[in-house]
């Protein structure tokens, strides 16, 4: 691959990256990683000792928990020297790490003694990074697009002129002659970006025409005569 050309910058977007999950919720709670996570355990705090566990072991002896009354956390092993909250029955992250990912369990224990629970999956994604999109041409005339980004679990997409091109690949091969405006979708579950450049046809083969002259440059020979 030669010859990049200088691209021109469209556009390019990124979601809020702050995540709202509910321990009753089906799916799976995804995170974005050095970002804020809220997790909903229960309307009022005041009405339940509510309890939740990290299940590492799936024993509640030796796995981490966080023990909450009244929007305070009495006792927690699981945040130990973390900036987490809780504000009205919701368990703030301010910043989560790789190390939340896990299946945690929210256990409610009533008046009567009885006791409720629920589990969620929470999974942690580093977030999309800046979206970079270059165009390249081979010796042969052949474009290609190529788009990245920092992130994990990419899905890509691509549209020419805001018609769908094709999904799920990172770079391709244009049509000879392709123009217009061209863009790269990248996502994964905590975050989006995109970039748009503007693409002008590769150039065509060479073609150069060498003339050859040649000049005789030798001497007549001169016959000598004798008398």
């Amino acid at each position: 691959m030669m010859l990049i050309f200088g691209l021109m910058l469209l556009l390019q977007t990124t979601a809020c990256l702050d995540q709202f999950c509910r321990f009753n919720q089906s799916d799976i709670c995804y995170a974005a990683l050095g970002h804020k996570l809220n997790l909903l355990m229960v309307q009022n705090t005041s009405v339940y000792d509510t309890t939740i566990q990290k299940n590492i072991n799936y024993n509640t002896a030796t796995d981490p928990i966080c023990r909450v009354k009244n929007d305070t956390m009495r006792v927690c092993d699981l945040y130990r020297n973390r900036p987490v909250t809780v504000i009205k029955g919701t368990l703030i992250i301010n910043r989560v790490i790789r190390a939340d990912s896990g299946n945690y369990t929210v256990s409610f224990s009533h008046s009567d003694g009885s006791v409720t629970s629920t589990d969620l999956q929470v999974n942690v994604e580093a977030p999309i990074g800046s979206v970079e999109v270059s165009i390249s041409c081979s010796s042969s005339g052949v474009m290609r697009a190529s788009c990245s980004s920092e992130g994990d679990q990419l899905l890509y997409s691509w549209t020419l002129n805001g018609d769908p091109l094709m999904d799920g690949n990172s770079s391709f091969d244009l049509n000879e002659g392709t123009d217009g405006n061209i863009t790269c979708s990248v996502k994964n579950h905590v975050s989006h970006g995109q970039k748009t450049v503007r693409l002008k046809p590769c150039p065509g083969e060479l073609s150069v025409n060498v003339h050859i002259f040649i000049k005789n440059t030798a001497t007549p020979m001169m016959q000598n005569s004798h008398f």
